[in-house]
C-alpha cells in the first residue's frame, strides 16, 4: 500500500488541483479562519476546564489547518483567501453562550465537519489532498467523540429517543408503509426518527445562533435578519418536533437559555453574516441527506417545504453580504465568452 501511495505520489507531483478539490480548499480555509475567531472569543470567558481543553484544540487543529492550507495555496501560486481574523473579532466581549453551549455548539460542528470532510475525500483524486483531508476526518472524530462524552457526562443528551427492538423479520406487504390509508399513518422508522432528531438539533443550535447574533448586530437590518432566522428555526423545530410527538417520542430541549443578555458583540457582522451561511448550508445538507432516507411521503414532503424555506432564507443573507462586498469569491471557472470579447477587442 505504501508503495502504491509513493508511486501515485511521484506520479502526480504536477498535477495541478481539479476544481472539487480547489473548491473545498478555499471552503475549509474561509471556514477554519471562523472557528478560530469562535474559538478564541470562547476561550476567553469559558470556565469549565474540561471544555476549556477540549476548545483549545480544536483552535489548534484549525490554526494547524490553516497553515499547511496557506503553503499548499503558494506552493501552487493561488491567492490565499482572506477569510477572518483579528479584525472580526472583540476580544473583550463579555459572554454570549454558556459553557453548555459552547460544548453543544462544538459537538454539532464537529458531526458537521465529518460529513463535510468525507464529501472531500470522495471527490478528491490527487495524493496529497486525499491524504490532508483524511488527516482532518480523523481529527473531527475524535474531538465529535469527545465532546459527545462530554455532553452526556453533563446530563445533555442529544440522541434520538430508543424503541422497541423487533422481535421478528418482517417484509412490507402494504402500499401504505409509504403513504396514507383512510388518514392513518403507519409509525416512524428508526432512521426517520433519527432524521427528526438530527434535524432538529441543527435547528436548535440555528435558532440560538441566530437569538444571540440578534442581539449584537450593529444594524436594525441584520438583527432583523437574524430575528426571522430564529423565527424560521423556530416554526422548523415546532413541525419537526410534532412527528415526533405524535408517537408519543420525546422532543429534544432548545437552547435558547444558554444565551447571555449581552448586547456587545463578539464578531463582526460580517462573521456573523458568513456563519449563518454556513449554518443555513448544513441545514439544507441534512434536509437532502434526511429526503433520501425516509420512506413516509409526508415526512418527505415535510423535509422538502422546510428545506425550501431554509434556501429563500439564505439567498436573502447572501444578497447582504454581497450588498455590503463582504462575500469573498471562490474559484470559478473561465468565463469563455467574455474572454472571447475581450481578445476581439485588442486585435
Amino acid at each position: 500500500m505504501n508503495e502504491h501511495k509513493e508511486n501515485l505520489k511521484e506520479h502526480q507531483q504536477n498535477r495541478k488541483l481539479s476544481a472539487s478539490e480547489l473548491g473545498d480548499l478555499f471552503t475549509n480555509y474561509v471556514g477554519d479562519t471562523l472557528y478560530c475567531c469562535m474559538f478564541d472569543h470562547q476561550l476567553t470567558v469559558i470556565k469549565d476546564k474540561q471544555i476549556k481543553e477540549l476548545l483549545n484544540k480544536g483552535l489548534e487543529i484549525s490554526q494547524n489547518h490553516i497553515t499547511k492550507l496557506e503553503n499548499l495555496f503558494n506552493q501552487e501560486s493561488i491567492p490565499v483567501p482572506v477569510g477572518f481574523g483579528e479584525q472580526d473579532l472583540r476580544s473583550d466581549a463579555p459572554r454570549l453562550f454558556s459553557d453548555i453551549f459552547i460544548l453543544f455548539y462544538f459537538n454539532q460542528l464537529t458531526r458537521a465537519n465529518m460529513t463535510t470532510f468525507s464529501d472531500a475525500i470522495g471527490t478528491s483524486t490527487r495524493e496529497d489532498i486525499i491524504e490532508y483531508f483524511e488527516a482532518c476526518l480523523d481529527e473531527n472524530v475524535q474531538l465529535y467523540e469527545k465532546s459527545l462524552y462530554m455532553l452526556l457526562e453533563k446530563g445533555v443528551d442529544t440522541s434520538p429517543p430508543t424503541i422497541p427492538y423487533p422481535k421478528k423479520v418482517d417484509f412490507i406487504e402494504k402500499e401504505g408503509f409509504t403513504s396514507f390509508i383512510k388518514g392513518k399513518r403507519r409509525p416512524l422508522t428508526a432512521l426517520e426518527i433519527k432524521q427528526l432528531q438530527i434535524n432538529i438539533n441543527t435547528n436548535t443550535l440555528g435558532k440560538s445562533l441566530m437569538l444571540a447574533f440578534s442581539q449584537v448586530a450593529s444594524s436594525e437590518a441584520l438583527r432583523q435578519y437574524f430575528y426571522e432566522g430564529v423565527q424560521l428555526a423556530d416554526k422548523q423545530i415546532s413541525h419537526l418536533g410534532q412527528m415526533l410527538m405524535k408517537e408519543n417520542l420525546p422532543t429534544p430541549k432548545i437552547m435558547d437559555t444558554h444565551i447571555s443578555d449581552s448586547t456587545i458583540a463578539p464578531f463582526s457582522d460580517k462573521l456573523m453574516l458568513y456563519h449563518t451561511f454556513l449554518a443555513n448550508g448544513i441545514g439544507i445538507q441534512n434536509y437532502g441527506l434526511a429526503i433520501s432516507k425516509v420512506l413516509r411521503h409526508d415526512i418527505h414532503s415535510q423535509f422538502v417545504t422546510l428545506s425550501a424555506g431554509i434556501a429563500k432564507y439564505s439567498n436573502k443573507g447572501l444578497n447582504i453580504m454581497i450588498e455590503n462586498g463582504w462575500l469573498e469569491e471562490p474559484p470559478t471557472c473561465a468565463d469563455r465568452e467574455k474572454l472571447s470579447k475581450d481578445t476581439k477587442g485588442t486585435k
